[in-house]
């Protein structure tokens, strides 16, 4: 069996695109400045994050106007939405398997095994 740390997702864990896709899936569609100041990023940042969360095919970024000002939102597509709720579900047995673990004591150094 393998540990549940192996089964998180590099791509949807790194803090910044967790917390993005979490907001999305609160909503239809988010607006890149509201994710921008909730998540206390700059632009460029954000950005970034972004653009590997589309890569990834896990958000879809539209851009237009609202009146005459541009605007970016960003919404989760079927495939993050999936991703979101496999790495939630992954958190969950690593959080179940923390609490049902009872800690072991320290191998002593003398007594630990030696490589080679």
């Amino acid at each position: 069996m393998t540990h549940p740390a192996n089964g998180l997702d590099d791509v949807v864990h790194q803090r910044v695109r967790l917390g993005i896709l979490t907001i999305a899936q609160e909503a239809v569609r988010v607006e890149f400045g509201f994710l921008r100041a909730t998540l206390d990023l700059t632009a460029g940042n954000l950005s970034q994050h972004l653009t590997v969360l589309e890569k990834a095919g896990l958000v879809e970024i539209e851009k237009g106007y609202a009146g005459k000002r541009g605007r970016t939102w960003i919404h989760l597509t079927a495939d993050g939405r999936k991703a979101l709720d496999d790495e939630i579900a992954q958190l969950k047995r690593l959080i179940r398997r923390v609490e049902t673990t009872a800690a072991r004591p320290a191998t002593p150094p003398e007594e630990a095994p030696h490589p080679g």
